[in-house]
C-alpha cells in the first residue's frame, strides 16, 4: 500500500509517519534523502535518527530513490521515505537530465512496489511566493510531485500542529 503524508515544516508529519510504521508491526527501513551540508542540517538529521527506533534499518540515498525503494521494499516490509521534498531539491541541484529521469522512474515504479510504502513530503505551496527563479521552480515542482504521488497513493494524510487529517 502506498501512503503519502504531507505537512509544513515542524508539523509532526515525520512523527506521524513513524507512529504508522511502528503500528504496522513489520520490519522497517527508513530511506533518508537529506544530506548534512551544514551544521544545522547535521543537527536535524541527528535528531531524526535519535527519534527512530534503533532496530530500524536506515538507508541514506539523496538521489537514486527508486533504486533504494526497489531494494528495500517487499512483502512483509515497511519502507518510510523521509522526505520527498529534500530528494526533489537534490534532483534539481543535480541537473535537468537527472531530475527528469529520476522523477519519471519514481512515478513509474511506485505502483508496482510490494509491501507498505510511506512517503513524507512538505507542502510548500501554502506560503508566500519565493523570490528567485530556482526557488519558484522548487515550489512548483514540489506541488506537482505531491499531486502526482497523491493520485497514485491509496492513502493521503495532511498533518498540521501534530494532528493528522485524512484526505484520501
Amino acid at each position: 500500500m502506498l501512503t503519502l503524508i504531507l505537512g509544513g515544516a515542524r508539523s509532526g508529519k515525520s512523527r506521524h509517519a513513524q507512529e504508522l510504521a511502528l503500528a504496522g508491526g513489520l520490519a522497517v527501513t527508513v530511506i533518508a534523502t537529506g544530506e548534512a551540508r551544514d551544521a544545522e542540517m547535521a543537527a536535524r538529521i541527528a535528531r531524526h535518527r535519535a527519534e527512530r527506533p534503533s532496530h530500524w534499518r536506515t538507508v541514506e540515498q539523496p538521489l537514486y530513490l527508486t533504486t533504494a525503494l526497489q531494494a528495500a521494499s517487499g512483502e512483509g516490509r515497511f519502507v518510510l521515505v523521509d522526505c520527498l521534498t529534500l530528494w526533489l531539491m537534490n534532483l534539481l541541484e543535480a541537473g535537468e537530465e537527472t531530475f527528469t529521469r529520476e522523477r519519471a522512474a519514481l512515478l513509474e515504479t511506485l505502483p508496482a512496489l510490494p509491501g507498505e510504502i510511506l512517503l513524507v513530503a512538505n507542502e510548500v505551496g501554502l506560503g508566500v511566493i519565493p523570490l528567485g527563479e530556482l526557488s519558484r521552480r522548487f515550489v512548483d515542482e514540489a506541488g506537482w510531485l505531491n499531486q502526482d504521488i497523491a493520485r497514485l497513493a491509496e492513502s493521503v494524510t495532511f498533518v498540521a500542529a501534530g494532528l493528522p487529517l485524512k484526505l484520501k
